[in-house]
């Protein structure tokens, strides 16, 4: 019998990708899920919560390897869960970001002394994050929000689940830091204008205060702390071209995806609805 994966996280914007790329290479994939979930039925779905320790345990029994999203802000209740992984599974692949937050950082030292392989990937910003300019996008001509000029290098999900499927099934990625990034550099302004491009009509960024932003994201529930860091994050990244890595390419065999194609695949969520 091949490679079976423990995946947590499996019905968000990656996880669902790591299932799909995991299966189409004919691994095994255990899902781990509080309830019914959307997935293919090929993929084995077992009941289990990240806040309940022992539930990740019987999950584990018999998988050869875990991709890890550790969706807290903070990594309180992480050692627990490693603990009881550890004498099942043999590599760990944790999903971090390139930004390392304090809870990242936490996090994958807890898993350095967890006794498994690890792997970490420190993705950028991710192209879906354009997803919360759809609603404004749908309604009108303009994307109004702060720093226009904040360049990123936005990487597909698909991407970073490419990376993280090759790390949990492959060897030679122990102890390996992969940053991911797509292929190009733009700033938030060029990013609404590929979209306008894709959809077939102008989008054009509209300057607003960011004291107007950090208000809206606190309305729609975002945490006092993420919404800081967000807002600093995009006013430090105001100076110049975002950093572009090639370890898609490397350790895929395969460049990775542009904006713009993400954009196409996603089209339909920035076009009027009917």
């Amino acid at each position: 019998m091949g490679q079976r994966i423990l995946v947590t996280g499996a019905t968000g914007t990656v996880g669902r990708e790591v299932v799909a790329h995991l299966l189409e290479a004919g691994t095994r994939v255990r899902a781990l899920a509080r309830g019914p979930a959307d997935l293919p039925p090929a993929a084995e779905i077992v009941r289990g919560d990240l806040t309940v320790p022992g539930s990740v345990r019987a999950a584990a029994e018999g998988a050869d390897g875990l991709f890890l999203l550790w969706p807290f802000a903070s990594a309180e209740g992480l050692e627990q869960v490693l603990a009881e992984v550890a004498g099942h599974v043999g590599r760990v692949v944790y999903l971090s970001s390139a930004a390392v937050r304090d809870n990242e950082r936490q996090a994958e030292q807890l898993i350095e002394r967890s006794g498994m392989a690890w792997t970490f990937l420190r993705p950028h910003a991710f192209a879906a994050n354009a997803l919360r300019w759809a609603e404004q996008i749908r309604g009108g001509d303009a994307v109004r929000e702060p720093y226009g000029r904040a360049a990123v290098s936005p990487v597909h999900e698909r991407d970073i689940a490419a990376v993280a499927a090759r790390a949990l099934t492959r060897d030679g990625h122990a102890g390996a830091v992969h940053e991911l990034t797509g292929p190009h550099s733009l700033t938030q302004s060029e990013q609404a204008r590929v979209i306008g491009e894709v959809i077939g009509r102008p989008v054009r960024w509209e300057e607003a205060a960011p004291q107007e932003a950090r208000r809206q994201m606190l309305d729609r529930g975002w945490p006092p702390e993420i919404v800081d860091d967000v807002l600093r994050a995009q006013a430090g990244a105001t100076t110049g071209p975002a950093r572009v890595t090639a370890t898609v390419e490397q350790v895929t065999g395969v460049a990775a995806r542009t904006f713009r194609s993400w954009v196409a695949e996603h089209a339909h969520a920035f076009r009027a609805r009917p």
